[in-house]
């Protein structure tokens, strides 16, 4: 997009605002006159405290005209309480317009595309809702009060020189005017790199944004080094442009620096130039009075306001006014009813055992003590497997060795017949999420998007409302969904207890099509006969299951359970294991005597 055009767009928007607030600018421009009668009396009573009093000997008719120059302080200090009141109805308008734009921006891409507004948000709109909306209120109030002091300020400064001689602005003005020019050819540069800076900026805000709405998927998956590397190129651009933006902040510098203190270089040197044209020497001291205490810290502090808060302003502004167009996807219909199924389908088993660890041993750490050591398990297609023992013991681990979220320190893990950590599993850029397995974390995953789409995101393709609903009836979960508003509420994960996000994600476990579910303590939160139901269901859909069990309850309703006791494990059917394991033979007990 060109500058020019950014130019014009924001220009004519701008014209559109100011001209619905004339009264206002009327009234901040007659509270300026007051800046402007304290800069000309300030230089000028200088000039003539001088020659008309100290140098002809009239000290009395000096200090008159000293007081004067107070005056004149005093009038400045009225003007700038009235500038500040009249500054708040000219920039606070402005704000509100704006958010009310970026509202309706980001409602306009909701409408056009619902499924990316539901699961991640506009990125952009949200740093144009807060990061860009107050950067434009503090640019432009910094902008209109300091453009207005330099208009006001410069207009009693030039008109007190040319009272005091006109060949004073003769000498002063083609400094001024070659510093100006030069700070003025950095413009153009320094508003192109900050329109790439806030692009950047928000393609940042956008990616990293995406990440953490689907960041325990990416961890589950394997996919952080993928995931990485498409924030590592932005990262990298952010700071090539922090650079090039602070090579054109020193050259403006160094602009600054002619405007600011040739023209006072000037002075000084034809000083003996003008007194032999018959100046006053306090004529001389007005005009550097002007210069050093008026017009050029206005002239600085406006190129540095323009320098920095213009080009942002100007770049933010297009923001508002050129939003991008959005278009409008179709929305996929809802799959025709298939009629009623017991569970969804799982991939058809590979031959042989659904999970086999062999001589498995991992560490967190070369010198660390093994958490899993020497293990061998096998699992058998359809089999359902609990997992025991007390907490740290490794049952959390056993999961993610399975899942292929950890590779083994030594022996090999295999699920379906091709090792866990395969390319899938571990991140290697390329593949997408494993599909041989599902796994539940005792932290419930739930976005912000509808019902249906929460339980639905594990399932590839359409499913039908007659599915979710024998899903949901299956788990129990249907009078959340029915107090949740129906499949079409929008979720907010914030509003749900810990029990509530793991009936949803139970719910999408069911229909996900993996043939191995992996719970480690996912109904913890659950009560007991809740959890009852949503294992019992699980358990009879296609497929292996794994459970790390909260209750020993989860141990009775296995076909098997896997006890994790720190020395050995010890694997049997829960009549047989308390002969096997004093462990499990305590856990039992106690149980039995809570119960």
């Amino acid at each position: 997009m060109s500058e020019h055009g950014t130019w014009r767009r924001v220009s004519r928007e701008g014209r559109r605002f100011l001209r619905g607030r004339t009264r206002t600018l009327r009234r901040l421009a007659l509270w300026s006159l007051l800046e402007s009668a304290h800069t000309f009396l300030g230089g000028y009573a200088v000039a003539r405290a001088l020659d008309d009093g100290f140098l002809a000997g009239r000290t009395g008719t000096g200090i008159g005209w000293l007081a004067v120059a107070g005056v004149g302080a005093l009038l400045g200090a009225l003007a700038l309480r009235g500038v500040f009141g009249g500054l708040a109805d000219l920039v606070e308008p402005l704000r509100d317009g704006l958010v009310r734009r970026s509202v309706r921006q980001a409602i306009g891409r909701a409408v056009a595309d619902p499924a990316r507004a539901s699961r991640a948000g506009d990125s952009g709109a949200v740093s144009r809702l807060t990061q860009q909306t107050e950067m434009a209120r503090d640019s432009f109030a910094g902008l209109v009060l300091i453009a207005r002091s330099f208009v006001f300020t410069a207009l009693g400064a030039l008109i007190g020189l040319a009272a005091l001689a006109p060949v004073l602005l003769v000498l002063v003005l083609p400094a001024l005017l070659v510093g100006t020019a030069a700070f003025l050819a950095t413009l153009r540069p320094m508003a192109r790199v900050q329109r790439a800076a806030l692009d950047a900026d928000e393609a940042l805000s956008g990616r990293t944004g995406e990440l953490a709405a689907g960041l325990r998927d990416v961890v589950a998956c394997g996919g952080g080094a993928n995931a990485g590397a498409g924030i590592e190129p932005l990262i990298a651009e952010q700071e090539r442009l922090t650079g090039r933006l602070a090579r054109w902040t020193a050259v403006r510098t160094l602009a600054l620096g002619v405007a600011g203190r040739l023209p006072v270089v000037v002075l000084l040197a034809g000083t003996p130039w003008l007194l032999g044209r018959g100046v006053s020497a306090g004529a001389v001291a007005g005009a550097l009075t002007y210069l050093v205490q008026s017009l050029l810290p206005a002239l600085d502090a406006l190129m540095t306001a323009v320098g920095a808060a213009g080009t942002r302003l100007l770049v933010v502004l297009d923001r508002f006014c050129d939003p991008e167009p959005a278009a409008r996807p179709k929305s996929a219909p809802l799959a025709a009813d298939p009629g009623p199924v017991s569970a969804p389908a799982a991939p058809a088993a590979s031959p042989g055992p659904a999970v086999e660890l062999r001589r498995v041993r991992f560490a967190y750490g070369p010198r660390a003590h093994p958490v899993i050591d020497d293990l061998d398990l096998v699992v058998r297609p359809g089999e359902h497997l609990a997992v025991v023992g007390p907490s740290g013991i490794g049952k959390s681990t056993l999961t993610a060795l399975i899942a292929g979220l950890l590779p083994p320190g030594r022996g090999t893990v295999r699920v379906a017949g091709a090792p866990a950590c395969g390319a899938s599993a571990c991140g290697a850029p390329g593949y997408g999420p494993d599909v041989r397995r599902t796994l539940l974390p005792q932290q419930a995953y739930v976005f912000t998007g509808t019902v249906h789409e929460n339980l639905t995101h594990l399932r590839p393709g359409p499913v039908s409302r007659g599915e979710v609903e024998r899903a949901t009836a299956a788990l129990g979960t249907d009078a959340l969904v029915a107090r949740l508003g129906g499949p079409d509420a929008v979720v907010d994960p914030g509003r749900l207890t810990p029990g509530e996000r793991q009936h949803l994600a139970l719910a999408a476990a069911y229909l996900s099509p993996a043939p191995l579910l992996l719970l480690d303590e996912a109904t913890c939160h659950l009560d007991p006969r809740a959890e009852e139901r949503a294992e019992r269901a699980l358990a009879e859909r296609p497929g292996t299951l794994v459970v790390v069990a909260h209750r020993i309850s989860s141990a009775v309703r296995a076909d098997r359970v896997l006890v994790l006791d720190g020395t050995r494990a010890v694997c049997g059917t829960h009549a047989e294991l308390p002969a096997r394991s004093p462990l499990y033979r305590d856990l039992v007990g106690l149980w039995n005597a809570q119960g």
